[in-house]
């Protein structure tokens, strides 16, 4: 392959992606007249190191994730290997067309990782690189490769790079490597100060190799020359707004600006005919293909590299340099000066290489070399849905997920080895130590447990490549990261895993944001907030969660539960798992307590049938828990509040007002029902005649530990008048019964409310 030959496709590749924007925006009817946007500057700045990487030094093991607003070069680039239909060329950001971002499961080209959400696309290989190694060192085909990054450099303001950089199994992979767009450029301004020594810096201090690609092959030859010293001193030492506002010079302010009253300086630039010269100040190494091959035969896989590529945003655009430039778009007349400039035509914007030209032969042997299998259709996992136990005595629900979790590697040895368990270093606070004494904890390489003898030690730390417990450093956006790869690995290799990630309930809304673009991602995985709510009281407002139970009425491909206790935490943990793992599958969210419970007040029926009547309503949202001969009032109440709920039944039905009792184990499914009942949805709505049938309509009292809001839609049901209870205020550190009196979510003021919708 001939420079020519590249820097032919490196041109249309910048074309057809600024086409693309084009098409949309100034093309395309568009009769709301709403901005539909795009990013030209931003991919002609990712142009070079993307034809680079695709038609030089990709191999099909290989995985890639884009930054954002390059999306458009990621489609050019596979429509011109053959994997996307032109007829979706002017279709960015349409209905059903090009997504403004990559995405896995919207776009119709091959995409790696689904990005967008600044900094969560970008970390998002490093988990998936430790997803594949996971598989593989327990004996899948999950093959090896690299996982690259490609990141704007504004984007490393985001916490979450760092905190993924940060973490000490992240050292180990060798895998990565991270390619960072330096342009210098943010949405609204040029950067004053990159500061990309510190920022190498710091990727050294994590024990990354750190390659810097600065200038291109004609500025190190300029270099060589009298005054080349000179000249690089200069730019090394020009502010970012300077130098970018260079790049709107023409040759003569060019030679007026660059000098700076140096005699040397200014002879070398003398000794320049115009277009050397400004070919020299946009010389920058993220444009010249030589360089980046240079760069990218340097990689170590010894360890995680990160390459600073400096680039022109917007380069070989009018745009270029402009501090504006960010979602600026191209004038018609503009476009027709570009295709010219480029040789092709705006009136036929979507040419590929003529058939039998060395471009077009490029084309077809990369697509043919990084033509990928097809993925396996993955096994099915087979799950019980009830283990038959029915627990006694005192318990809580965060005790019984290990339980359940240690019972499924007896009951379903096979289905319990694609479990995988995660934690933020919470794993002994959230009662998984029985589980991870029994399956290990997961290392790439086996370790000694220097503790293994040690008498005192209850919980063994025994790290090995068949350990199924992932630790984490105290990140919580690293863990669900990691939650969401490992989630996806049916869809990318075929091998279902079942993750399930726990951290303390009142970190999951940090968490929230990355694990929602994970289940946007494909990845499908169980989240367990525990503890949860005010009901751990000593410990203050700080660890007390108010708004968590919403996340399951709200969470697009999730269902949520909280059980109240022990048999109910099995059945929907057991349920939950069965989601995973399949095109149709989905996520989900737990709510889990450390309060002490009395595992006979679930009063589990004894009959078989009445058993598995009980499982079904617990597992689609709902079941009657105390039935009343003649009910006046009916009290709806979730999780770590059911006893006092049950107590309050007793105590009004002292003083003649019956109540039943509802115990609801997911708002989120009874929300479905509801809208599926008028139309408004697929689910099944069959929960809702068997536990708020019409017949037994009565005012309503829902109560919960955590915002009202969350089961207030219950009344609606059967329209009754209703109280709802729950915590609108941050919490406070005391007792039980203090925490639950000030929240007025006590056994007292639920009877006050039933009291209040009955009279």
């Amino acid at each position: 392959m001939t420079a020519p030959v590249l820097t032919a496709i490196e041109q249309r590749v910048l074309w057809l992606a600024t086409a693309i924007v084009h098409q949309a925006n100034r093309v395309r009817p568009n009769p709301s007249g709403l901005k539909v946007g795009g990013h030209q500057a931003s991919c002609a700045s990712l142009v070079s190191i993307m034809t680079s990487l695709w038609f030089r030094h990709l191999r099909p093991e290989d995985r890639v994730s884009v930054k954002p607003h390059a999306s458009p070069v990621l489609h050019a680039i596979n429509y011109l290997l053959g994997e996307l239909d032109e007829e979706y060329l002017p279709t960015l950001r349409e209905f059903g067309g090009l997504q403004s971002y990559p995405s896995r499961a919207k776009d119709p080209d091959p995409v790696d990782y689904s990005t967008g959400s600044v900094g969560i696309g970008a970390t998002a290989p490093i988990w998936g690189a430790l997803a594949r190694r996971y598989l593989t060192t327990r004996g899948s085909s999950a093959g090896t490769g690299r996982q690259y990054s490609l990141v704007g450099d504004a984007e490393l303001d985001e916490g979450a790079i760092w905190e993924a950089i940060l973490d000490p199994a992240v050292a180990e992979l060798g895998e990565i490597v991270w390619i960072v767009d330096l342009n210098r450029q943010s949405l609204d301004r040029v950067v004053p100060n990159i500061a990309a020594g510190r920022l190498q810096g710091m990727f050294g201090a994590a024990g990354w190799q750190v390659l810097t690609l600065k200038y291109g092959r004609l500025l190190e030859e300029l270099f060589t020359r009298p005054g080349g010293a000179e000249l690089r001193a200069r730019i090394d030492a020009m502010p970012n707004p300077e130098y970018q506002r260079l790049l709107r010079c023409d040759a003569a302010q060019v030679r007026d600006r660059l000098p700076a009253g140096d005699a040397a300086l200014a002879g070398l630039v003398a000794s320049l005919d115009d277009e050397t010269l400004l070919a020299a100040i946009r010389n920058l190494g993220g444009h010249d293909l030589g360089s980046l091959d240079e760069v990218f035969a340097s990689i170590s896989d010894s360890r995680p590299t990160v390459i600073f590529c400096y680039t022109v945003k917007g380069k070989g655009l009018p745009t270029q340099g402009h501090p504006q430039n960010h979602s600026s778009l191209l004038t018609v007349s503009q476009m027709e000066e570009l295709a010219v400039s480029l040789g092709t035509d705006l009136a036929a914007p979507w040419q590929r290489f003529a058939s039998g030209t060395p471009e077009a032969e490029l084309c077809a042997d990369v697509a043919s070399r990084l033509r990928r299998p097809d993925v396996p259709t993955a096994p099915s996992v087979d799950l019980p849905v009830d283990i038959g136990r029915t627990p006694s005595g005192t318990a809580t629900t965060q005790a019984a997920l290990g339980r359940v979790l240690l019972d499924l590697t007896r009951e379903a040895p096979e289905a319990a080895k694609r479990v995988v368990t995660v934690s933020p270093d919470v794993s002994s606070t959230t009662n998984l130590g029985g589980w991870v004494n029994k399956v290990g904890v997961w290392s790439a390489t086996e370790r000694r447990d220097w503790f293994e003898d040690d008498p005192e030690t209850i919980m063994h730390w025994r790290e090995k490549p068949t350990g199924q417990h992932v630790e984490l450093g105290i990140a919580e956006t690293n863990l669900v990261g990691l939650l969401g790869e490992l989630g996806a690995t049916w869809s990318r290799w075929g091998e279902p895993l079942l993750p399930i990630g726990v951290m303390y309930d009142p970190f999951v809304e940090r968490a929230l944001e990355p694990w929602s673009f994970g289940i946007y991602a494909g990845g499908q995985s169980i989240l367990i907030g525990t503890p949860s709510g005010v009901t751990l009281a000593p410990e203050g407002g700080a660890h007390q969660s108010i708004t968590t139970p919403s996340i399951g009425i709200e969470q697009p491909g999730c269902v949520s539960y909280e059980p109240a206790f022990a048999i109910d935490t099995e059945w929907t943990l057991l349920a939950a798992l069965g989601r995973l793992g399949k095109p149709d599958g989905t996520s989900s969210y737990f709510r889990l307590s450390t309060r002490p419970v009395d595992q006979t007040l679930a009063a589990v029926p004894a009959d078989p049938a009445a058993r598995e009547r009980r499982r079904r309503q617990v597992v689609a949202g709902a079941y009657l828990l105390r039935r009343a001969a003649e009910p006046a009032v009916t009290l709806a109440a979730m999780g770590a509040l059911v006893p006092d709920t049950l107590a309050a039944a007793e105590r009004l039905a002292q003083v003649g007002v019956e109540a039943d009792v509802v115990c609801v184990t997911s708002p989120g499914l009874l929300f479905d029902a509801v809208q599926a009942r008028t139309g408004r949805g697929s689910a099944e709505s069959w929960i809702l005649d068997q536990v708020f049938p019409a017949a037994r309509a009565r005012p309503l009292v829902t109560v919960l530990d955590g915002h009202p809001h969350t089961l207030a839609f219950l009344a609606g049901i059967n329209r009754v008048p209703a109280a709802a209870l729950g915590v609108t205020r941050f919490g406070q550190s005391g007792s039980l019964e203090d925490v639950y009196r000030y929240h007025g979510i006590d056994t007292d003021a639920i009877i006050r409310a039933a009291l209040d919708v009955v009279a």
